[in-house]
């Protein structure tokens, strides 16, 4: 039998503090994700336990389902919440629609792209990667002459990607795979909320999106929307478990899905007024994504978006101020994450260090071939806020100043004050 090492695990330094009260140190989470919970949605989480099908919970369930329909402008009845992570809805949807050596065609200008191929492949396609260099997006006709070229079932493409701060135009893209025969599934996760995402108005097929972002809340639920198209996909595909089958079942045409946790058409099934059991519904976590709607939905689209945008302008308008370039195309940069160049002389992780243990600031590196040459500062959702951005770039300068880096002290903090006032 061939050796195997599995990795390391350091014991635990202090065994005893396994038995004290969680009481983490306060951070201002400053970097590409997760951020800062809104406070009123750590506070829905802490509501009362209902079971998954008391009439209460089915209410919210709904409302919550109403609520995103909102968000991501659409009228798609297949608009719900996963649980798990942003992650797992990419995967859950991908698997759910993807059969044995169907053609994807994934569209990668960076480290999340890289992640659709994974688990396209992972799912069993026959895929083809389009990429873009790290930095730049696709313009339309180049996806345009892929689709014709290859004829894909399914084209997935992220619409921001954090690891390169990037942000890929959709407006378009919709219309053109539906003129080929391909349906169009968007990962939002690191942009929805802090950009305009009109789902039907775009002819979106599928989205997956995340909460720990812009949407202000913690990892762990996936808000998704499907339209009736891309629904059918997957419920042509549906088996039920032995344990659910009744007398007069049938099963779908379609291959049997590989995983049963991953296995949308149960989901679907789930939250219908069938109310089908499949998994025990993660009570708290929905209330979290409920109240990450509604404060969003209330708050209102554009004047979020809009507030996200002003952020972005700040952290872009402060750093450069410092004598820091910003990374990538600036034309095509996410709105709620600025990639900044770590400048010659300068240690990248002996900053961040800094800002973490001194200022209990947190920022990002990157991934990659941008490991170790960029930070990413993100300002979004409860912290797309002046004090948060004014507060991390004042700290930004005592630190750099300290490290040596050559520029006008005050200039950054005074740009970024400027584009709020």
């Amino acid at each position: 039998m061939t050796s195997i090492s599995l990795p390391k695990l350091s014991p635990l330094a202090n065994p005893s503090s396994a038995f004290e009260e969680l009481n983490p140190k306060p951070r201002l989470l400053m970097g590409p994700g997760p951020i800062n919970a809104d406070p009123r949605v750590l506070k829905a989480m802490s509501s009362q336990l209902l079971g998954q099908f008391d009439p209460q919970f089915r209410g919210f369930m709904r409302e919550t389902m109403a609520l995103y329909r909102q968000f991501f402008e659409t009228k798609n009845d297949w608009t719900l919440v996963l649980d798990g992570t942003a992650r797992s809805a990419i995967e859950m949807v991908m698997m759910s629609a993807i059969e044995p050596n169907d053609k994807v065609l994934v569209l990668s200008f960076g480290r999340f792209g890289q992640l659709l191929d994974e688990i396209a492949k992972r799912s069993g396609a026959n895929v083809k990667v389009l990429e873009a260099p790290w930095g730049t997006v696709f313009d339309l006709a180049q996806i345009e002459a892929a689709i014709k070229s290859f004829n894909p079932k399914l084209v997935a493409v992220c619409q921001g990607d954090t690891s390169t701060t990037m942000l890929q135009p959709l407006a378009g893209l919709g219309e053109i795979c539906h003129r080929y025969g391909a349906l169009l599934q968007v990962d939002a996760t690191a942009s929805c909320g802090g950009t305009p995402l009109p789902v039907d108005a775009w002819a979106i097929d599928a989205v997956t999106a995340g909460l720990q972002k812009c949407l202000a809340g913690p990892s762990g639920a996936a808000p998704i929307t499907l339209n009736d198209n891309f629904a059918k996909v997957i419920y042509r595909r549906r088996h039920l478990e032995e344990g659910l089958q009744t007398k007069d079942y049938a099963a779908g045409a379609g291959s049997r899905i590989a995983s049963n946790y991953m296995d949308m058409a149960m989901i679907i099934d789930y939250w219908s007024d069938g109310a089908l059991n499949h998994h025990t519904e993660a009570t708290t976590m929905l209330y979290g994504a409920r109240e990450c709607a509604r404060i969003y939905v209330q708050e209102g689209l554009a004047l979020a978006q809009a507030r996200h945008s002003k952020a972005s302008q700040a952290v872009v308008a402060g750093v450069q101020g410092m004598n820091l370039k910003v990374y990538g195309d600036l034309k095509n940069k996410m709105p709620n994450v600025t990639g900044i160049y770590i400048p010659d002389g300068v240690n990248g992780d002996k900053v961040r260090s800094a800002l973490l243990n001194d200022f209990n600031i947190e920022i990002g590196t990157s991934f990659g071939q941008l490991h170790g040459k960029v930070w990413r500062i993100g300002a979004m959702g409860y912290n797309a806020r002046p004090d948060c951005v004014m507060n991390t770039l004042a700290a930004l300068e005592i630190v750099l100043a300290a490290e040596g880096h050559k520029f006008t002290r005050g200039a950054g903090v005074d740009a970024a004050y400027q584009t709020y006032r």
